[in-house]
């Protein structure tokens, strides 16, 4: 029989999350590397390279390594003979954590949890309650895994309820190019199979937890038919030709993960759910003797890559650009951003809509200008903004159309594709659509050199910011005749992939 003391659980989901914050697993630092070194694509390469290269900064500052610090979701294995030394129950003592954890001063975690999700959306300010999966097993230990899911990657899972004839590897294949990149790419896929529908969307969950070892499996040889599946869905997959971001390239997945449980003789349940570029877990396990203990990765797991700008790179001023200028960039360039630029998503955007819809004037002149889809993190000590990767770019598509048309708008810098509705509209307003790399979001920071908000100040994150950045590297992702690198960097690498194999 052990004892656990409440202070100590407290403290070890506290420290797990910090931990997992600023330190990606080693494992995903080296597939991502070797992903890096086998690439052909150079925009791929680069994409990849601001991810390595973020990651150790992340470490090396103790910051988030992206401004999304997820939604927290653990993994409970609860021994039937631990006793608690508590006066909270272990859901409250789970949210403590938590709430420590993000509201730690020397390494601030943006709260994004809103309660009344179906009505008023209002941001609970801890990034509490989690969510927590109990099982209770034989022992005297309790295993926890814990894990922060950016809403990027989460956004994508897929289900379906397929028949028992029907092959789990094409619906894989078949779903996976519907993500698009929103999920930030190159990552992991979790797949659970069988159970119910719910049992199945756990099981994916649960086995994004696992360390990455499909290489282990690829050279010693599949044992069972889920290794089979696993290498069979990763080739398959990677012959999409998606790439990291999406931008077109060899590698989309990282590694394939399976769990699965018996079913209905009628069913076959199926969930896909996604990793990030800022996939964030640890695992540890408390007898009764003290908090976790984590043990902090050596600086020198991380390999040396930089970022190399090319000599064809274009420097812009945005405080001066013109329409006619932003006319010559060609889709797959990259552009290094200084000047001021707005900041603006969701909330944001539905309010200016309101005012627009109103007849009320905007607090904010848009005319000419770009405005960055984020959500920063709020900055410590002598930053002047905390991590400020994009966000998802597509939850704007249904504003953008308006807003260019009313606002003169010239531009917009956000994270990976733009949907056909957001692409018409950009070409027809002659527009231009940026993209930043997702999971790079310290290394994004560190290229802002002022920050103020203008607007919606009652929103926070939200708010509308003006930012002052000096050398921000971006892709131009859709230009000003509607083509997008979205569409045609993956089906360039598809067919590249397919004359590889042939």
């Amino acid at each position: 029989m052990s004892v656990i003391r409440q202070d100590d659980f407290i403290n070890s989901i506290a420290d797990a999350l910090q931990f997992i914050s600023y330190y990606h697993p080693i494992d995903f630092v080296k597939a991502v590397h070797e992903a890096y070194q086998r690439e052909e694509n150079p925009a791929a390469k680069d994409a990849m390279a601001q991810i390595l290269i973020n990651s150790r900064m992340c470490a090396e500052g103790k910051r988030p390594i992206c401004q999304d610090t997820g939604i927290v979701t653990v993994f409970l294995k609860v021994g039937m003979n631990v006793q608690w030394d508590a006066k909270m129950n272990v859901t409250d003592m789970v949210n403590e954590g938590v709430r420590r954890a993000y509201l730690n001063p020397d390494n601030v975690l943006r709260a994004s949890i809103l309660a009344d999700p179906a009505g008023k959306r209002q941001n609970t300010k801890d990034n509490t309650p989690a969510v927590i999966h109990y099982e209770i097993v034989d022992g005297d230990e309790v295993e926890v895994h814990v894990a922060a899911k950016g809403g990027g990657s989460e956004n994508k899972s897929k289900m379906a309820m397929l028949n028992p004839s029907d092959s789990i590897v094409d619906w894989i294949v078949k779903t996976v190019p519907t993500m698009g990149a929103g999920w930030c790419p190159p990552g992991m896929l979790g797949i659970g199979i069988g159970g119910t529908a719910e049992k199945a969307a756990v099981m994916a969950k649960e086995s994004l937890m696992d360390p990455i070892d499909i290489h282990e499996i690829r050279e010693r040889g599949p044992q069972n038919r889920v290794e089979e599946l696993r290498l069979e869905i990763m080739d398959k997959v990677n012959a999409l030709g998606i790439g990291a971001q999406g931008l077109g390239g060899l590698t989309t997945v990282l590694d394939i993960k399976i769990k699965d449980y018996p079913t209905h003789a009628a069913s076959l349940p199926v969930c896909m759910i996604p990793n990030c570029a800022a996939t964030r877990h640890a695992h540890f396990t408390l007898d009764g003797s003290g908090p976790a203990v984590l043990t902090p990765p050596s600086l020198e797991d991380w390999p040396e890559v930089t970022f190399e700008v090319g000599s064809n790179t274009r420097r812009v001023n945005l405080d001066d650009v013109t329409p006619e200028e932003v006319a010559t960039w060609q889709v797959g360039e990259t552009v290094l951003l200084n000047g001021k630029m707005l900041t603006g998503r969701d909330a944001a955007h539905k309010k200016m809509i309101e005012m627009l819809n109103n007849g009320e004037t905007l607090p904010v002149d848009l005319k000419g200008r770009f405005i960055y889809y984020v959500g920063p993190v709020d900055p410590v000590r002598d930053e002047v903004v905390g991590p400020a990767g994009p966000t998802t770019s597509t939850r704007m598509d249904k504003f953008t159309r308006q807003i260019l048309e009313t606002t003169g708008l010239l531009g917009m810098i956000g994270k990976s594709e733009r949907g056909p509705v957001a692409i018409d509209a950009i070409r027809d307003s002659k527009a231009v659509y940026l993209m930043a790399v997702g999971g790079a979001a310290y290394l994004v920071s560190k290229a802002i050199v002022g920050a103020k908000v203008l607007a919606f100040p009652e929103l926070g994150m939200e708010a509308i910011y003006e930012f002052e950045v000096k050398d921000m590297p971006v892709t131009v992702a859709v230009d000003v005749k509607g083509e997008s690198v979205h569409n045609t960097g993956p089906a360039k690498w598809k067919d590249i992939i397919a004359h590889q194999k042939a």
